[in-house]
């Protein structure tokens, strides 16, 4: 084996790469990841009532949907008096955050450093930082009162379809899923019926009911309102 396929020294602050387990040389990995399952969920238990909002990080300031999840996040903190939780990048993850900070709420980040992105938002007041996108893509969608997606990219549909997946397999009860700004979404749903339903048959009917889009916070926010408190996590099985 040559000198540049050896594992660094330093393993437990490396992603796990396919020759780590190649070389059978993994357990600094799932150390590294048992722990970050731990700390998350135990940084999770200190805020019993949350909504996670996800969205592009390339949102601008001035754009309408970054504008949205400001009042969104505001109201979250100010009405429902929910922490508000997202991946504590730039964007629409800023915008709710700033929304929730600047309304005296709890303003959640669960960062991860990526080559584009490598510090918290300030509007956060409480964040953690994962090493590996799975621990924290769990983090992000557990257990919370209800989850809001803006328009976002390849991350944000990510999250989407493992949420919807959840709740289409029967995994979690049917928590509430917000798809904010109809001008993005009613274009995805539009193929999702044309392609995954008439065409392929891929999903039945009720998977269409199992989200929401809407453009007005008050409908949002009326929504997570009548959510119950998230218990479904004891009855995964």
């Amino acid at each position: 084996m040559s000198s540049t396929n050896k594992v660094p020294e330093n393993k437990n602050n490396n992603p796990l790469i396919r020759s780590d387990i190649q070389e059978k040389e993994v357990e600094a990995h799932l150390e590294r990841i048992h722990q970050e399952f731990s700390d998350g969920f135990d940084f999770l238990a200190k805020y019993p009532k949350s909504v996670t909002i996800f969205g592009s990080s390339l949102a601008k300031q001035d754009s309408e949907h970054y504008k949205k999840a400001y009042e969104l996040g505001g109201r979250i903190a100010s009405d429902l008096k929910y922490a508000v939780i997202t991946g504590g990048g730039p964007g629409i993850m800023e915008a709710a955050n700033k929304g929730a900070y600047e309304a005296n709420g709890v303003s959640v980040g669960l960062n991860i450093s990526l080559p584009h992105e490598h510090s918290t938002n300030p509007y956060v007041t409480r964040s953690i930082k994962f090493a590996y996108f799975f621990s924290r893509k769990t983090m992000l969608t557990f257990a919370a009162e209800a989850y809001v997606y803006f328009p976002g990219g390849f991350g944000t549909f990510d999250e989407l379809f493992s949420i919807l997946t959840l709740i289409q397999t029967g995994k979690i009860p049917h928590v509430p899923v917000i798809l904010f700004g109809s001008d993005f979404w009613n274009p995805i749903k539009a193929v999702i019926v044309k392609t995954l339903l008439e065409t392929y048959h891929t999903i039945e009917d009720n998977d269409i009911n199992i989200f929401h889009i809407t453009d007005s916070v008050d409908d949002a926010i009326s929504i997570i309102k009548k959510a119950p408190v998230s218990v479904w996590w004891r009855n995964i099985n």
